[in-house]
């Protein structure tokens, strides 16, 4: 790629089927209805929920598998829901402190994924989560995943 290129894609323009983009059309939270799309709830408790997504073709990278992006948001995103099922009335929905995530093998198109969350503490500042993606026909770890959040006390007026 030249340095145009690159320019061009880092400021949201790309050309694809021959048409120009702009990211900036995107509606508000975008990413997460995009990576979200298709995850099932399979079971949750109060500090745990199971999920399935089979890997759908927009989450693909350029080796045609599932995009580290996409993972990462799914531990945002499932390990946030993890916590709030044991989260006080009385605090507010938070936000990351930190999120770290392990790739230790691929997913590929079409793939049935497993997701686990748990919520490993909530306390009334702090929440810590982790998250592990599966492979679902042998529980082959994909990724691995930690989600810290500072749970703020809400406002009382």
């Amino acid at each position: 790629m030249n340095l145009g290129s690159v320019t061009r894609y880092l400021e949201g323009e790309a050309i694809e089927n021959d048409e120009k983009t702009k990211v900036g059309n995107l509606p508000p939270r975008f990413i997460e209805k995009f990576v979200m799309k298709g995850i099932k709830v399979d079971l949750i408790e109060p500090g745990r929920i199971v999920c399935s997504m089979k890997v759908q073709p927009h989450l693909l990278n350029a080796g045609k598998f599932l995009h580290g992006g996409a993972m990462a948001t799914v531990v945002d995103l499932i390990g946030t829901a993890a916590i709030y099922t044991n989260v006080d009335s009385d605090q507010s929905e938070g936000v990351s402190v930190e999120i770290n995530v392990s790739y230790l093998d691929a997913a590929f198109l079409d793939e049935e994924l497993e997701i686990e969350s748990r919520a490993l503490r909530v306390g009334k500042a702090v929440a810590v989560a982790s998250v592990e993606l599966r492979r679902k026909k042998n529980g082959k770890i994909i990724a691995q995943g930690r989600h810290t959040k500072y749970l703020a006390p809400r406002p009382k007026l």
